[in-house]
């Protein structure tokens, strides 16, 4: 166990999906794993574990923001033996084209957080997904037919609707190419790759910041079957 899991070893499998919401993990677990049983619940954050199609799955929230996303990354990865992490996030649209429901595929993430500090790296640091689990990703999401993009995303401290600099600042990430603003991913995949591990940032574009569409309040759990879906498609092709 550690202070934010009271899981034992063994309980998790190898593979584990990370949403932000509780509550979606518990979706996850409901409506598309097979014999899930919980195995956490410490601070309210829903972790479970049963099989996709055959394949050990763990699913287990991380909570908002890049520390969080940090905390139980590092621990499945480093007391738990969890090898890939999964995130099935949702995020916010820095470009026009983006429709509520499209996912967008994490190359790589920008932030404005300080997460990279702690590796006393000389120079900025630009994490990546594992490539093999990326292509694996693509490959689902085009036999799927679903609608996808790839590209850099914004990883913030700061919730773009309450950020004191205002939409000034997205705008100046959107101009450098970020497809989406999240708040998680930069802090996952630097700690896989600090950790030797593997990581990959699956996300649904849920609110568009640049034309103001977005998914209805009914439709935010529902509305991120077809990247949940995409996201354990690809651990099974992973898998293989």
């Amino acid at each position: 166990m550690t202070p934010h899991n009271r899981a034992e070893k063994g309980d998790f499998a190898k593979r584990v999906l990370l949403p932000g919401d509780p509550a979606r993990a518990t979706f996850v677990a409901e409506e598309f794993l097979s014999d899930a049983r919980p195995v956490t619940d410490v601070r309210g954050i829903k972790g479970y574990t049963g099989t996709y199609k055959g394949l050990p799955v763990s699913v287990m929230a991380s909570g908002m923001g890049g520390a969080s996303a940090g905390i139980y990354s590092y621990e499945l990865y480093r007391f738990y033996d969890v090898e890939t992490i999964v995130r099935i996030g949702t995020s916010g649209g820095l470009r026009k084209e983006l429709l509520p429901g499209d996912l967008v595929l994490a190359m790589t993430a920008s932030t404005d957080s300080a997460w990279a500090h702690q590796y006393s790296l000389n120079g900025t640091l630009s994490p990546a997904p594992d490539f093999d689990l990326f292509k694996s990703a693509v490959k689902c999401a085009e036999a799927l037919g679903l609608r996808h993009t790839a590209g850099m995303v914004f990883s913030s401290d700061l919730f773009s609707s309450y950020n004191a600099l205002g939409e000034g600042e997205w705008k100046k990430w959107a101009a450098m190419g970020a497809l989406v603003q999240d708040m998680e991913t930069y802090a996952l995949y630097s700690t896989a790759m600090y950790l030797g591990k593997r990581a990959l940032s699956i996300l649904t574009m849920t609110d568009n910041c640049v034309t103001g569409q977005s998914f209805r309040n009914e439709e935010r759990m529902k509305g991120n079957s077809a990247m949940i879906r995409l996201a354990l498609e690809t651990l099974l092709e992973d898998g293989r």
